[in-house]
């Protein structure tokens, strides 16, 4: 018997070989916004943004203290093993996250740091893209969304993300839980998973756990909104973004 997530699977391979005509079709409209049912005390902005200064992340237990934060409320999997780990936030060195970037003459002390990564929430996404079955979509507010139900597991979006910001699950994730939060569902072997800007917090009028557990070294606000506080530290701080040259404009700033 066909499942449904073979038939979706079976569908969007048919599609992706010129089998079928829907999805080339589809693929050249411009796809409409999807709606969001909020919260009356949901935070409002037109375009959600972050700043990580850099600057303010001075031991080992500022990083891991963040990520911890992201990682349990999300029951992101503790997998020892590079080659399956499952990540929405973590570090890397300064060549590898800035690879590309016109910063050549970068100070010595700049090129030492680590900076915390995730997914940039791009306006204009790959990801959203090349996913055959909109699994991955944008929101009207910019954050860009994974239907982890819907997901038939065929990485493309994770090939079409110069970031590294997507995550499969090559292992059944529930295994390597340690502490499961039963507020937020757990996803299967076999689909790909990655930072959501915490959207379920953002409708509940409450700001990303990442933002919060910083305090203060991360912020988080409407990009779109000239009075803001996160226009305001961009106006004023040097602040560079990953691989802006690959035109897939990220809307997650660092002030170096």
């Amino acid at each position: 018997m066909i499942t449904r997530r073979d038939f979706l699977k079976i569908a969007a391979f048919s599609s992706l070989l010129g089998l079928g005509s829907a999805f080339t079709i589809n693929a050249l409209e411009k796809e409409p916004g999807q709606k969001v049912l909020k919260d009356i005390k949901a935070l409002q902005g037109k375009r959600w943004a972050m700043v990580i200064d850099t600057r303010k992340f001075k031991t080992q237990e500022d990083f891991e203290k963040v990520i911890r934060a992201c990682h349990k409320a999300h029951n992101v999997p503790e997998i020892a093993n590079p080659l399956h780990e499952v990540k929405w936030i973590w570090t890397d060195d300064y060549e590898h996250t800035f690879a590309g970037t016109a910063e050549q003459y970068i100070s010595k002390e700049v090129k030492e740091r680590k900076f915390l990564l995730l997914c940039n929430h791009c306006d204009n996404a790959p990801c959203v893209r090349v996913c055959p079955v909109k699994a991955t979509f944008k929101r009207p507010d910019g954050i860009t969304m994974q239907d982890m139900h819907r997901c038939i597991g065929c990485k493309f979006c994770m090939a079409g993300c110069p970031y590294g910001a997507r995550n499969y699950n090559f292992l059944p994730p529930r295994d390597y839980i340690k502490e499961l939060n039963p507020e937020y569902p757990t996803r299967t072997l076999g689909v790909v998973e990655k930072c959501t800007f915490c959207n379920e917090r953002i409708d509940k009028g409450l700001l990303p756990y990442c933002v919060e557990a910083s305090e203060g070294k991360i912020l988080f606000g409407d990009l779109y909104d000239p009075k803001s506080e996160i226009r305001k530290v961009i106006a004023e701080n040097i602040v560079i973004r990953r691989k802006v040259e690959l035109g897939t404009q990220p809307m997650v700033f660092y002030i170096i």
